[in-house]
């Protein structure tokens, strides 16, 4: 089963699947980020944006918000969450506004989905042309360096009488811009499992990789992975540097 063939089949049980992210925290910090590096506009894009959780949030911050994704059964979901939104089914690869923003997140690892170096450069460079000046690029990112192939999360959720189990973990085999994202669900109810397994292959850098590629068009800092508080990537580690983190990007 390909990627996009499992979000669609269980795009109604994706905000289960995400269910212990803190979808108002990630926003709320981003929010702070923008005040404080942005150009304090209130155009909003979100990019892979799913079935429109991070979208409602920004409109709820104040934000004219939007987004764009792959899979229009997410879209249809979005669209019901924030009606007053506009969403588009595009390739963040290489995607197009009829009104530039000043704000363009990626939450969730997302932008790894690009299909390899080529198409994340081109993700890069769509995003620069549809920033206004100063406008700002936000999104988290892993470190192929650092990936723990053996490590995994794990969460379950109940929905009409049928339990969810959900699990995933990154893996790269040492070399190459190719990691991949598996995921395993099952679905239990009355005592009979459905199960779903899938790997989506997705783009793998460094940072210092992917910073060379922000640099030709963004003023880059690198944060901690904390939507709660602002902290330097690698400032509380003792020289040791995390393999997550927020990249922040100000056009230039």
């Amino acid at each position: 089963m390909s990627s996009t063939a499992l979000y669609t089949d269980l795009s109604c049980y994706y905000d289960l699947m995400c269910c212990d992210i803190d979808y108002q925290q990630q926003s709320k910090g981003i929010d702070r980020l923008a005040q404080l590096f942005g150009n304090g506009g209130n155009q909003h894009l979100d990019l892979a944006c799913g079935t429109g959780p991070h979208v409602r949030h920004f409109i709820d911050l104040g934000y004219l918000s939007g987004g764009l994704d792959i899979n229009q059964p997410m879209l249809d979901i979005a669209m019901r969450r924030c009606p007053e939104a506009h969403f588009s089914l595009q390739d963040m690869a290489a995607f197009c506004l009829e009104q530039s923003v000043d704000l363009i997140t990626c939450f969730l690892y997302s932008i790894h989905y690009s299909a390899g170096i080529q198409a994340l450069e081109a993700c890069i460079a769509s995003a620069h042309r549809a920033l206004n000046a100063g406008g700002l690029f936000c999104f988290n990112s892993v470190d192929k360096h650092k990936i723990n192939n053996k490590a995994s999360v794990r969460h379950s959720a109940e929905f009409e009488d049928s339990r969810f189990v959900f699990e995933s973990g990154w893996h790269y085999c040492g070399e190459g811009e190719q990691q991949a994202l598996n995921l395993s669900i099952a679905k239990t109810r009355d005592e009979v499992t459905e199960q779903w397994q899938d790997t989506h292959a997705m783009v793998a850098t460094s940072f210092s990789e992917l910073q060379a590629l922000l640099t030709p068009y963004f003023e880059v800092q690198i944060f901690e992975h904390d939507y709660q508080r602002i902290v330097p990537w690698g400032a509380e580690l003792g020289g040791d540097r995390s393999g997550n983190a927020l990249f922040v990007c100000t056009k230039i």
